[in-house]
């Protein structure tokens, strides 16, 4: 069901009774109950330390969860001069609902700036409220992105993925597109809310790649915040992140389709300010499957080798057929490889009008396959050495930009069946 508004009618009447706000920040959760005090505690510390005076509401946006989220962020204790509401969400079952939510909030409070942090974080301090917040209340900034330090093996999409293309295609080096952990300001919410999106995958995890990209199209001031080493509830690649990727990647290639007359004539790069001075330190460790992650890539190359030797150019496709014939600890994915695999696939999809979704369930496989390829190339390496080989990555990216206008320019035949998709 399309509902015009997120917001409940009783959280419509508890906001209309608050009026006004400076800051609001909002938490999308679900089934968070052991982390949601934590998150609360600090942001709520962190108001209080930093914006003592200003007139503060922190909405906590909930997808229905059936543990115990609501009950402890409804007894977590406040400092003084902040309100709370804490509300199920109306619409599709996703962040991107719950930050349809907040938006609306936003702009029914008039705030002057909004910040939004995930609700499984365990390194969430105080002064992240402060290095979000600043730039937006007091220094203009219309949009703050994180810069967090994070384990090698966390943030696999974004960092094989996400990182690369938003880079190469847009021309700005904003480290987290899909951080989790923004701030805004109230025009830019207005402008979030007035796009008819609330019933596609930007509804589920598509929102952040969604929020970053719109923001650099719209051109507005942007900068990014250094908050430090991020822990969350960080997941095995090999193990779960499956409907993310398909979500993510679909929501990038969609606003490539979207946004082609801004960025085809993007050329190079250009830094982001950075707000904040964290000093490096390693991350706690994330577990990655190294024999699961060589595995379904082989199962997927031999399931859709077919369709691979259609989609890809000769070159790609022969790389990715002789990854198959290596053991899990000599798997290798050319990074040349992955650029040009992955501006086919951009490619493809800009063509393709009907098996879209099937093509990005064709690159999980492919992805699986880079990860693993990225695990063996920084195996003995700390995560700060292990930065550098995302860096020279992503620099490819922005180095072969002009192969994936040439292929994008190109027509390709969609084809007419597909083999059963696992």
């Amino acid at each position: 069901m399309n509902y015009s508004t997120a917001l409940r009618t009783p959280s419509t009447k508890r906001l209309e009774d608050i009026g006004k706000a400076d800051i609001l920040v909002g938490i999308p959760c679900y089934n968070n109950e052991r982390t949601i005090q934590h998150v609360i505690e600090m942001v709520t510390e962190g108001l209080d330390r930093y914006y003592r005076d200003a007139h503060s509401v922190i909405l906590i946006s909930d997808g229905g969860s059936t543990d115990d989220t609501r009950e402890i962020s409804r007894g977590v204790e406040l400092k003084p001069w902040q309100e709370r509401v804490v509300q199920i969400y109306r619409g599709i079952s996703g962040k991107g609902s719950a930050f349809r939510a907040i938006f609306e909030a936003a702009v029914m409070l008039d705030a002057g700036a909004c910040m939004v942090v995930d609700s499984d974080l365990r390194s969430i301090s105080p002064e992240w409220v402060r290095l979000l917040i600043d730039p937006v209340l007091n220094d203009d900034y219309e949009f703050v992105a994180p810069v967090y330090t994070r384990h090698k093996y966390d943030g696999t999409i974004t960092n094989n993925i996400v990182y690369s293309l938003t880079r190469a295609v847009y021309g700005k080096r904003i480290r987290q597109p899909i951080g989790g952990d923004f701030t805004f300001s109230r025009d830019l919410a207005k402008f979030y809310l007035e796009k008819p999106v609330w019933s596609t995958d930007i509804a589920k995890f598509g929102i952040d790649i969604w929020m970053t990209i719109n923001a650099i199209a719209r051109n507005v001031k942007i900068c990014q915040a250094r908050l430090g080493v991020k822990v969350h509830d960080a997941k095995d690649p090999a193990a779960s992140l499956g409907p993310m990727f398909v979500q993510v990647i679909g929501t990038l290639f969609n606003l490539m389709e979207h946004y082609e007359p801004y960025w085809r004539n993007v050329e190079g790069s250009r830094a982001v300010p950075v707000f904040g001075d964290g000093t490096p330190q390693e991350p706690e460790a994330v577990d990655i499957s190294l024999d699961r992650l060589v595995q379904e890539y082989k199962l997927g190359f031999n399931q859709f080798s077919r369709l691979y030797e259609e989609i890809f150019s000769r070159e790609v496709f022969v790389s990715l057929k002789e990854a198959v014939k290596a053991e899990n600890r000599e798997f290798g994915f050319p990074i040349e490889t992955w650029v040009k695999a992955l501006y086919e696939l951009a490619a493809t999809y800009h063509n393709w009008k009907i098996n879209r979704v099937r093509l990005i369930n064709l690159m999980v496989p492919l992805y699986y396959g880079r990860v693993a390829g990225f695990a063996n190339s920084t195996w003995d390496m700390n995560s700060i050495e292990a930065e550098a080989v995302v860096e020279r990555q992503a620099e490819k990216f922005e180095a072969m930009k002009g192969y994936l206008i040439e292929r994008w320019d190109e027509k390709h035949t969609e084809p007419v069946e597909f083999p059963h998709m696992r």
